[in-house]
């Protein structure tokens, strides 16, 4: 099966930045973040595929998030600067084991991490 380690959260002031990692134990095809704050439905933030490097963003963190993938490593990164208060939830990286229609959708998923608290404060 595939695995799914995601490590880099934290609390941090507005303004900051953190940067959250996501490896993969086995082969897929694109791997996509999305997050969940209290209340709320869960929502797409960004993904990467392995192989073209194609990117998505959600709109929301546009200019401020940047997705990378290392794959000599097997890890894709997060890169969030200008955090901002409603930034705050839990981002969980998740994994497509072959291409679908999209990037955007949590459906589309077939693996996911475990979940990583980021809170930003102020």
């Amino acid at each position: 099966q595939v695995q799914l380690v995601e490590s880099g959260g934290g609390l941090v002031q507005a303004g900051g930045s953190l940067r959250l990692s996501c490896t993969a134990s086995g082969r897929t095809y694109a791997v996509g973040w999305f997050r969940q704050a209290p209340g709320k439905e869960r929502e797409f933030v960004a993904a990467i595929t392995w192989a073209a490097g194609n990117t998505d963003y959600a709109s929301s963190v546009k200019g401020r998030f940047t997705i990378s993938r290392d794959n000599a490593k097997d890890t894709v990164y997060l890169q969030m600067n200008g955090l901002k208060p409603e930034d705050t939830a839990v981002y969980f990286c998740a994994a497509q084991r072959f291409g679908r229609a999209g990037l955007t959708i949590d459906s589309w998923y077939d693996y996911w991490a475990q979940g990583t608290q980021v809170t930003v404060s102020s």
